[in-house]
């Protein structure tokens, strides 16, 4: 069943999302050559709890990060580490959440390690693209196959690849709820979209084939098949009467 918020409900969300809007946006001015992915996560936790809220992902099913840092050909799910020192012309998905009275807010971004080519930059350009098409598609009284068709439309009209495996969600007092919000569809199918549903819709597009590989030992990275690079963009979404309201803002 997906739950349906209240406007109050919304209000007390839009705090958490808040929180974590500003945590993403802070962490992501941090980053440069020769800064550990460790680093953007001690800083971003610190931030977090300064701000009176709980880290979303630490200890989420064990993961040991208070962000997702996946750097290049990583999907989603990177793992903070001392040992990943971010390079010129890297790119870098930070993902973060926060638990703000109960409430999640979740929301990503890619960010360029200082200068990043052609080819990389508008991997990035075209998959917030797409995830501003998906936000526009999420229209009561419209399809849960809207928002995927939105996105998947133009990832694949720049040539990207869009990641099938790993999906956006239903979000509220558990990071994960119903729906299930796929990057990829038919237009008109699917469920009906309903004033109170709260989404987290998150393209993850690839440079170059759609397709995925791992996690492996670790348990939690994604990369893709290809080795190509993969971007990220997410932001927390309640649907309204009056169109989309993005509650990750500050």
């Amino acid at each position: 069943m997906i739950p349906l918020k209240t406007p109050e409900k919304i209000e007390a969300m839009r705090a958490a999302g808040r929180i974590s809007a500003k945590v993403l946006r802070k962490t992501g001015e941090l980053v440069r050559p020769g800064i550990s992915t460790l680093e953007l996560d001690r800083f971003a936790e610190n931030l977090i709890r300064l701000e009176g809220a709980q880290p979303a992902f630490k200890g989420y099913g064990g993961f040991t990060g208070s962000i997702c840092a996946s750097v290049n050909n990583q999907i989603v799910h990177g793992i903070p580490s001392a040992e990943v020192i971010l390079q010129e012309g890297d790119i870098i998905s930070i993902d973060t959440g926060a638990i703000f009275y109960g409430w999640y807010g979740d929301n990503a971004a890619t960010f360029a390690v200082g200068e990043i080519d052609a080819e990389a930059a508008r991997l990035l350009e075209v998959t917030q693209r797409s995830l501003w098409a998906g936000i526009e598609a999420a229209q009561v009284g419209g399809h849960l196959g809207d928002i995927g068709y939105a996105v998947q439309s133009v990832s694949e009209a720049a040539g990207f690849g869009v990641v099938r495996e790993y999906v956006g969600h239903g979000i509220g007092k558990a990071m994960h709820e119903d729906p299930v919000v796929p990057n990829y569809g038919r237009k008109g199918s699917g469920t009906r979209l309903k004033a109170g549903m709260v989404l987290a819709i998150e393209p993850m597009i690839n440079a170059g084939s759609y397709q995925t590989r791992g996690p492996y030992a670790d348990g939690w990275i994604v990369y893709t098949a290809d080795d190509s690079l993969s971007a990220h963009f997410e932001l927390t979404v309640a649907l309204t009467p009056e169109g989309p309201d993005i509650l990750t803002k500050e």
